[in-house]
């Protein structure tokens, strides 16, 4: 196998695509989506309209290319012929699974489809795999949840490595922590570099969106901008499960008020020239859909394109609150951008090979890893022996810590020795990985009208 030469596009198959938010980042470092698969008709809608409006594919280009229903569903895509000699496997699978906001069920809840798609790598055997979720995912609870993962595509033959990546440090105007997966195949990994941060290059929610604020004569708008410093607070796409548009939970609510917005609804308009209600002695204006498309990084972050010029926005389809939703939910195109560059050039083997320190096995969590090679239950006693034995100290607190979690995740299963003493051993991945006989098919059955 070689690099990709230049005679051929990249070739992307993205699944839980959502409005196309990684989709126009990804298109913009080069990719050309071969199929985007997406559950919410609306997200699918607005994706399978911009290929055509923004993007330039021919409207059958686009039909064929954007598929909804459950990407785990084989009678609405097939992977294994629809992802032959694949560059690019991408998605931002659901994130209520493992958001701090959240029970944080894991793989417990039917929405979680991370360990699935990296089953799908394995199977279908693209040269890269890109996969974004929320910071929770990074969180202790989950540790065994990523061992699992990061062993299962060392055995697939791939280099994988996580990173907790800032949409700020890319140009964004929000404060949009996420969680991402690379994994490449061994013969590229070695040229594949993580994407340069910029620190301090996102614009103040002022500047950023002064112009929209003035759209329709509001006089204030420029003093309001001076005032409103910072970046956004993460904005919050949410789930069909709840209500309305709004911009967020109580404590974003407060941070959004601190820079003079009413976050208790998004408007229809830009404040009108007698300007938006007075709240607290401030002026305090709603944002609208193209405001919160703006903060999320719709519109290149480098471009000077102004409210006139209709900000080249991607044309979101439904009404305002799927509208918000298709928005909030999405992956900061910037930041899709930023990696999709950088897989771009580990693909095409730009720059000198590195060192894949990698290649080392990775352990985020040693009690998982010691019970999956041990071929007999182990007691919390016998756990620290072996774990001090190889250089990593734990105490009682801390193994039980690990097992609990553990247990949410996997089957886990313990007897009681003759001393009284429990010992565990570990088993199945309680994860939905394409199990015919799953509980997720029936959960997902039950709960679809509310899933987003």
């Amino acid at each position: 196998m070689s690099a990709v030469g230049p005679e051929r596009p990249l070739e992307v198959v993205e699944i839980c695509a959502g409005a196309g938010g990684q989709t126009l980042g990804l298109e913009r470092a080069g990719f050309r989506h071969r199929l985007a698969i997406e559950l919410d008709d609306k997200a699918a809608e607005t994706l399978r309209r911009n290929l055509v409006e923004f993007l330039g594919y021919s409207e059958d280009e686009a039909r064929d290319s954007v598929k909804v229903g459950d990407v785990a569903d084989p009678a609405v895509w097939n992977p294994v012929l629809d992802a032959e000699d694949l560059d690019l496997l991408a998605g931002g699978v659901p994130c209520p699974p493992f958001s701090i906001a959240g029970k944080q069920l894991g793989s417990s809840d039917e929405r979680d489809l991370f360990a699935w798609a990296v089953e799908l790598c394995g199977k279908v055997r693209p040269k890269a795999l890109l996969l974004e979720n929320v910071r929770g995912l990074s969180a202790n609870r989950f540790a065994g949840y990523r061992q699992h993962v990061l062993d299962r595509l060392k055995d697939y033959g791939y280099i994988a490595d996580w990173q907790l990546l800032q949409a700020d440090d890319f140009g964004v105007s929000q404060l949009r922590p996420r969680f991402v997966l690379v994994a490449l195949q061994e013969e590229f990994a070695p040229y594949f570099v993580w994407p340069e941060r910029r620190p301090g290059t996102a614009k103040s929610i002022g500047e950023l969106l002064v112009d929209l604020m003035a759209k329709n004569g509001w006089t204030g708008a420029h003093e309001w901008a001076e005032a409103a410093s910072g970046i956004a607070p993460t904005i919050v796409g949410g789930s069909k499960k709840h209500g309305g548009a709004d911009l967020g939970p109580t404590r974003a609510k407060r941070a959004w008020a601190e820079k003079g917005v009413d976050a208790m609804g998004v408007a229809n308009e830009a404040p009108s020239a007698a300007g938006p209600p007075v709240i607290e002695g401030r002026p305090r204006p709603k944002l609208t859909t193209a405001m919160v498309a703006r903060i999320q990084g719709w519109q290149d972050p480098d471009s000077e394109v102004n409210a006139d010029e209709d900000d080249f926005r991607w044309r979101f389809h439904g009404r305002k609150t799927s509208v918000y939703r298709q928005i909030g939910n999405a992956f900061p195109p910037p930041v899709a951008k930023a990696l999709g560059d950088s897989i771009r050039n580990a693909l095409n083997k730009v720059g000198e090979p590195h060192d894949l320190v990698e290649t080392a096995d990775v352990v985020t969590d040693p009690v998982y890893k010691l019970l999956r090679s041990s071929t007999r239950a182990l007691s919390v006693d016998q756990i620290i022996a072996k774990l001090a034995a190889a250089g990593t100290a734990m105490d009682h607190p801390t193994v039980e810590r690990h097992l609990n979690h553990l247990m949410h995740d996997f089957e886990v299963s313990t007897v009681t020795r003759a001393n009284g003493a429990a010992a565990y051993s570990i088993g199945e991945f309680k994860a939905f990985v394409g199990q015919d006989d799953h509980q997720r098919h029936d959960l997902f059955t039950q709960h679809r009208s509310k899933i987003s």
